[in-house]
């Protein structure tokens, strides 16, 4: 999942195998050369310039050096470092390549150096061309006079602009180069305006520079007298030679404009398939009075390059908006409040770049309401945290439906392992290829009791109430999906306390993994900025989230916080259960820790060594007589005095019975054991089982 800086524009989806169609008409090619890896992507006319086959070049810089001679190469790589140090935003050169049949022959690149917000240069997007009938005509008119230079100029950012326009991913992509330092304003024009055709209706979406803006032009209507109106009606460019024509042509417009000092105007259609999407206008201050022909045609063609962009930024942008409705759909609508506990959940999608969708991913997140407490008082609630491999439409879809299945699953009181089982077995037999991670916690807000299983996912941390922070090592199964594939569905359940004050992080790895470092190093990374965050869950969420967006990366981040605050009373009812297989003693040792933690955490601490004798031997006795697991669960009763119950059920129909033990006898003690040491016990059937179940009465707290 890599972590990377993006950039103000970004490759399209089809680059290079469909380069852009003007550059290609030009006979230029385009490169994109990424700094951080050093990967230097060439799109097939640049093959065609530096006379390369396809399986010829590695993406590397220096596999150039078959075609560039090295006193080039040097000059060149010389020419882009004084750029990238000076801080200049472009460079151009010519320099001279060998070609397959030992000719040489002059070429002329142009590069465009992009740079992050800090200033550190990122990338660098150009073209390179044939430039040797261009120095072949220059020779031969060397004694005529040299090149015109405002020509020359004009060509030039005309060719990288529009080589950056064909890296341009949103509408406002589009704007920022046309009015970057070195875009359409250096063709000479002073002013820039752009428009958009909506419903009939032209609506500005750039004007420039500050202070240009004519009041009443926001939104106007095609058949109104403007030249935008104009072009768009009629598919026809308007150029404007003087301020005498421009007032004449347009008397209702031309007044607001007198302030700029107007003398010339270029209007251009932005057509694509015949069909108008907006106009384009450069207005012009200088003593400009004609456009040439070259110059007229010069315009005409970026204008096409522009309309082609803009049409493929407003497919980009719908398709996102689409594809992220759909995901904060598939998202809990809002988390409820929770007495006992503080909650901060937060989601940020990835910057992918790319193909429209696939900015949204399958990172989700969820509480859930618990069978035997209430989010109205406190009590138990779930936990969920997950992310479906990839990042599309189709991993929402995915994330949606694994979110409603282990919401029922839970809600209908399953252990977290039989949840975390049952969703698995739906992964997989849903029609589809992914798999999913998930963490999915317990949590007793009444005692602090917290029961966790993990499918695959990183683990959670928790956060003392002294600011000391810890990674919880939860013993996990396979991803979702997996481990329905290969028969392996047994999910250990590790238990742990949630202190009053304490707070329970669970998190995607998209808050943890970056290129080059070790995950438990990401880990170890997150420790301490929890542990030297916010106390307040929300604060610490949006630090989280910050500290992402900074990082930047190409992963989305799920996060939940859960803090408990601790009730200032017992809350009656509450239910805590636990799965315990034959042959798994860190399960028999977790019930055993859930069982002390949650008597303790009761107000029952003077009975917790005979709640937990009894249970140890009903579980003992349910392991070693039947076949199957057992599954104890401990819940508080209240009443006319209050209890502790704990019931141990099995698959077993076969009734314990009491059987007398020698004076040396090692078995036969358990259930006089149980009839001594609890206030009431007995058995009852279960379906195709059994529960044993016995109650021991506890005195009330103080203050209850």
């Amino acid at each position: 999942m890599a972590d990377r800086v993006a950039s103000a524009l970004s490759l399209p989806d089809d680059w290079p195998a469909h380069p852009d169609p003007i550059l290609a008409l030009n006979r230029m090619g385009s490169f994109d050369w990424d700094l951080d890896t050093g990967l230097f992507h060439m799109d097939p006319q640049a093959h065609e310039v530096f006379d390369l086959r396809p399986e010829e070049y590695d993406g590397h810089p220096e596999s150039l050096g078959v075609r560039v001679p090295p006193p080039e190469a040097r000059r060149l790589d010389a020419l882009v470092a004084q750029a990238i140090k000076d801080g200049s935003e472009n460079y151009g050169t010519y320099f001279r390549m060998r070609c397959r049949d030992g000719s040489l022959r002059w070429t002329h690149t142009q590069g465009y150096i992009r740079r992050d917000p800090t200033g550190r240069p990122r990338r660098i997007v150009g073209i390179v061309r044939d430039a040797t009938p261009e120095l072949t005509e220059l020779a031969a008119r060397r004694d005529e006079g040299a090149l015109d230079d405002d020509r020359r100029r004009q060509t030039s950012i005309v060719q990288l602009t529009t080589a950056a326009l064909a890296h341009a991913r949103t509408v406002q992509d589009v704007i920022d180069v046309l009015k970057d330092t070195h875009g359409l304003t250096h063709l000479g024009a002073t002013s820039l305006v752009m428009g958009l055709v909506e419903a009939g209706r032209i609506r500005l979406v750039a004007e420039g520079p500050e202070g240009s803006f004519v009041p009443g032009t926001r939104v106007t209507r095609i058949d109104e007298p403007y030249p935008m109106s104009e072009v768009v009606r009629t598919l026809t460019p308007r150029f404007i030679e003087s301020p005498e024509e421009f007032a004449a042509r347009y008397p209702i417009l031309w007044p607001h404009l007198t302030g700029l000092n107007v003398t010339a105007a270029a209007y251009l259609p932005l057509i694509v398939q015949a069909r108008p999407i907006g106009a384009m206008g450069l207005l012009y201050s200088r003593d400009r009075r004609t456009f040439t022909t070259e110059e007229r045609n010069i315009l005409l063609a970026l204008g096409s390059s522009i309309a082609q962009s803009l049409q493929r930024a407003m497919f980009y942008e719908q398709e996102k908006d689409i594809a992220q409705g759909l995901q904060q759909a598939m998202l809990p609508r809002t988390i409820p409040s929770v007495p006992g506990a503080d909650i901060a959940v937060r989601y940020r999608a990835a910057d992918v770049g790319g193909s429209p969708g696939r900015d949204i991913g399958g990172d989700w997140y969820d509480l859930i309401p618990l069978p035997g407490g209430s989010l109205t008082g406190g009590g138990r609630v779930g936990a969920v945290i997950g992310d479906v491999q990839g990042h599309d439409t189709h991993a929402a879809a995915v994330m949606g439906q694994l979110r409603i299945v282990l919401r029922a699953y839970a809600a209908e009181g399953h252990t977290p392992a039989t949840v975390m089982a049952r969703a698995s077995v739906f992964l997989h037999e849903l029609d589809t290829d992914r798999f999913a991670t998930c963490l999915y916690a317990e949590a007793d807000l009444d005692t602090g009791v917290v029961q966790a299983v993990r499918a695959g996912h990183i683990d959670p941390l928790v956060r003392d109430a002294d600011g000391t922070c810890h990674r919880v090592r939860v013993p996990g199964g396979l991803p979702l999906g997996l481990s329905a594939e290969f028969g392996r569905l047994d999910y250990p359940v590790a238990t742990l306390e949630l202190d009053p004050g304490a707070t329970l992080l669970l998190c995607t790895d998209g808050l943890v993994e970056q290129p080059g470092i070790d995950l438990d190093d990401g880990m170890r990374a997150l420790v301490a900025l929890v542990a030297s965050g916010p106390e307040d869950v929300d604060e610490l969420a949006d630090r989280f989230i910050a500290a992402a967006a900074e990082r930047g990366g190409d992963d989305d981040v799920a996060l939940l916080l859960l803090r408990r605050r601790g009730l200032d009373t017992p809350r009656a009812g509450g239910r805590l259960q636990q799965h315990v297989a034959p042959g798994d003693p860190e399960a028999l040792t977790d019930a055993r820790h859930m069982i002390r933690t949650a008597v303790r955490g009761w107000g029952a601490r003077d009975r917790a060594d005979e709640i937990e004798l009894v249970a140890d031997e009903l579980i003992t006795n349910a392991l070693m007589h039947t076949e199957g697991a057992a599954v104890v669960t401990l819940r508080r009763l209240t009443g006319r005095a209050r209890r502790l119950r704990v019931e141990v059920e099995d698959s077993s129909s076969a009734l314990p019975r009491r059987r007398e033990a020698g004076d040396s006898g090692v078995s036969g003690r358990g259930l006089l054991l149980v009839d001594l040491l609890t206030d009431a016990w007995g058995v009852e059937a279960r379906g195709g089982g059994k529960c044993v179940w016995c109650e021991f009465a506890v005195p009330d707290p103080p203050g209850d």
